[in-house]
């Protein structure tokens, strides 16, 4: 996952990555008694402590998460969570799989791809519907839509699925890529510059410099995996399937409170992630919550589809990045864990 760092998130992200491969560590080595063996312990205070490992650094797609903790949903159903940061190069898949972490936060490719990989996640709830990736241009270069991106330079990361799947599927004619180069500046040089994006960070970034840029969501060529989902290994849910409800039922709470407002759970996650200020996390969370629209009004948050996740599958298929023998709709999710919420508006 590629991001827009700044200097302070480019230092901070090699200082987090290293706590959090020694957290790791210390965790796989505990030798406690009441430790199992993914990442779940009971508290002498009675709340049952539970690892999830995110997949960046704490920022609005993860904010539902973070509202379970600060309204004590979470508590509610008997949980202490510790949200472990994410970043670059955090394994959050392989963490899950191999019971180091008892839950994670990842996208609906990256489940695919552990599959293929022989690291067997489940994903039980899919808050975000529609992926935030973008590509981000500027309004001068006349460009409105996907299908039409053309001459320019394209900053794009190493082998990210969904440009993958441009490629296939879009003449990019006269589109020079070039390696993301981790910030805005080029973009903002340059006119003619476009630039990978999500949604709800590098926009805001590019306005508050000065630039009127326009997000080209990726989601409008088909390519539309779900995003922020919660995963678990198949282990914990045939072992602890309650645990995995539990978790699943405080997330749903946390993400419809954020979803109705975010400020509370906004001033925590400013507070851990100094990169976040209250503007960006404002413009997020108002970005997101159109993401989070199900195809059916009626469908509980997070619910998730086999058509979906095999469409997924399909395409993924289709750029080879999966075989279809290794990679099955049905094991790729379990939604019964997914209870009504509030009915979408």
């Amino acid at each position: 996952m590629n991001r827009t760092l700044s200097p302070i998130t480019a230092a901070r992200s090699k200082t987090v990555s290293l706590v959090i491969c020694i957290a790791l560590l210390l965790s796989g080595c505990s030798s406690s008694s009441d430790s199992s063996a993914d990442g779940s312990t009971s508290d002498a205070t009675g709340l049952q402590q539970v690892t999830l490992q995110l997949n960046w650094f704490p920022e609005a797609e993860h904010g539902g998460y973070y509202a379970a903790d600060v309204h004590g949903y979470f508590a509610d159903e008997g949980l202490e969570v510790t949200l472990l940061p994410g970043g670059p190069n955090v394994p959050v898949v392989q963490s899950v799989a191999a019971g180091r972490a008892a839950f994670a936060v990842t996208n609906a490719d990256r489940v695919l791809f552990g599959h293929q990989a022989g690291a067997e996640v489940v994903a039980l709830f899919a808050p975000i519907q529609n992926t935030p990736r973008c590509i981000m241009v500027h309004r001068e270069s006349g460009i409105s839509k996907l299908a039409d991106l053309r001459d320019v330079t394209l900053a794009i990361g190493t082998g990210p699925a969904f440009f993958q799947y441009m490629q296939k599927h879009l003449p990019l004619t006269g589109v020079e890529t070039i390696a993301y180069p981790g910030s805005i500046g080029p973009f903002l040089a340059n006119k003619r510059f476009a630039q990978q994006a999500y949604i709800f960070s590098e926009p805001y970034v590019a306005k508050q410099q000065g630039a009127d840029p326009v997000a080209l969501m990726v989601s409008e060529i088909g390519y539309n995996p779900y995003a922020s989902v919660l995963v678990a290994s198949r282990k914990t849910l045939d072992t602890q399937s309650d645990l995995a409800q539990r978790i699943v039922r405080a997330s749903a709470r946390g993400w419809q409170k954020y979803l109705d407002d975010p400020a509370e759970t906004n001033a925590l996650i400013d507070s851990i992630n100094p990169d976040m200020d209250a503007g960006a996390l404002a413009f997020g969370a108002e970005q997101i919550r159109p993401l989070c629209d199900r195809e059916d009004p009626s469908a509980p948050l997070g619910q998730m589809t086999a058509a979906r996740w095999q469409t997924l599958i399909d395409q993924m298929v289709e750029i080879e990045l999966v075989d279809a023998d290794k990679v099955s709709a049905a094991r790729v999710f379990d939604d019964r864990f997914i209870t009504p919420t509030a009915p979408q508006e």
